[in-house]
């Protein structure tokens, strides 16, 4: 059976070779599956799956082999029905509105008049409400609470994001740095980075000159005569700008793949942290984010232009970050989102984004097309064919962005 398995991968295209075979079979000898049908089909797809993208072929070819053996998609969503959090169950409790109710609720007229009510909310109420349409409260369609649904409000003492629509958030919030070590998954984005290579011969000579020894022996009359030349390293240098925190939280373990393979394959590499759009301030650490700030303008005028950036997001969040001053959750930016970006993008015209969230909900997100536009287009989703495009298109060279040089 384990033999029909490896011919049948073979004939599903999946490159298995027989080295990979034979580990599998040493693992069984192991006993590394433990007689567990769930245990055995990660073995088998760690032992002879190379590339992400046959993992389907695989699924389908396993269930083929052993004929309806429980999946292990099967046994995660038993494990899942057996222990629900209990936090899951008391947001079934919170109120859920159909489309038509959200519909209904209408925003204030604006970012000025929503800040401007707030004010007026906190002066005037003087007790806690739930599920109605005007006091700071939860469950209701009050601008101003917790969950609840409003077109544009302010997320006042909720765990996380839920319609991704809050204007402002007030919210202590800590935000972990992303493991630049992970290894599961960075093979393949490590190989679509390799298209960003510009290769030079750099420090001291240290790698055998096969070529030039040849020449030098034959000069020499045959007297073996050894040249060395200096490693080759990749002279392209990479300024990451990485959107962490709130809607990003879904996205992390992918980022960190993706994180780490570009550690791995530039030696120029510099890092900031930002949320949802980039302002005045950018940061390295995010339990430090508050008190260790590097200014934007100070980035700016570090690194030439000649760099390569590349920002990593979702790009989803409320219009009024990107065009309005004020507009950010986190704190009172002086000027707007829409500005910060231009003066990246024009520093650095050789740049692109990438994003984590999957390509046909952009639409539906507002905040998406408009740093799509700023970017002119170069918003690549983070697949590998996504990040293989955004490759191709930082060799490619600079771009002029699109739209006005100061638009709010």
């Amino acid at each position: 059976m384990f033999l029909t398995l490896f011919l049948e991968l073979r004939d599903a295209k999946v490159p298995v070779t027989l080295k990979e075979y034979l580990t599998l079979l040493e693992a069984l000898d192991e006993g590394v599956a433990e007689q567990s049908v769930e245990t055995f089909y990660y073995l088998s797809r760690a032992c002879l799956v190379k590339d992400e993208r046959n993992l389907d072929k695989f699924d389908r070819v396993f269930g083929k082999v052993f004929n309806g053996v429980i999946s292990a998609g099967d046994a995660l969503n038993d494990a899942l029905k057996a222990a629900i959090p209990e936090e899951w169950l008391r947001k079934l409790a919170e109120k859920l509105l159909t489309p038509e109710e959200m519909a209904e609720v209408q925003s204030m007229g604006g970012f000025d008049k929503l800040m401007e009510t707030l004010r007026k909310r906190l002066e005037e109420q003087n007790e806690r409400h739930q599920g109605g349409s005007k006091w700071i409260g939860t469950a209701g369609t009050s601008p101003f609470g917790a969950y609840g649904y409003n077109p544009e409000g302010v997320r006042i003492g909720q765990a996380e994001s839920r319609h991704r629509r809050a204007v402002k958030v007030w919210d202590e919030r800590a935000y972990k740095n992303l493991d630049d070590g992970i290894e599961l998954g960075t093979r393949n984005f490590r190989m679509a980075l390799r298209r960003l290579r510009r290769f030079a011969r750099e420090g001291a000579a240290t790698e055998l000159d096969l070529a030039g020894t040849i020449r030098s022996t034959a000069r020499a009359g045959g007297m073996l005569d050894i040249q060395m030349v200096p490693e080759r390293h990749n002279r392209v240098k990479v300024l990451l700008l990485l959107d962490v925190g709130g809607s990003m939280d879904e996205h992390v373990r992918t980022c960190e793949e993706l994180f780490s393979a570009v550690r791995s394959e530039f030696k120029h590499l510099e890092h900031f942290y930002f949320h949802n759009c980039p302002y005045g301030g950018l940061w390295k650490d995010n339990h430090r984010r508050h008190q260790d700030v590097t200014a934007t303008w100070d980035v700016i005028n570090t690194y030439p232009s000649d760099w390569k950036l590349i920002f990593v997001g979702d790009a989803a969040m409320s219009p009024y970050e990107i065009t309005t001053p004020g507009g950010a959750v986190e704190e009172w930016n002086e000027e707007s989102g829409h500005v910060w970006m231009r003066r990246l993008v024009d520093h650095w015209p050789n740049a692109v984004w990438l994003n984590p969230a999957p390509q046909d909900r952009w639409q539906w997100t507002h905040s998406t097309g408009m740093l799509e536009r700023l970017m002119a287009g170069r918003m690549y989703p983070l697949t590998l064919e996504g990040l293989d495009g955004a490759m191709r298109e930082l060799n490619r060279g600079a771009h002029a962005p699109a739209g006005p040089s100061h638009g709010q």
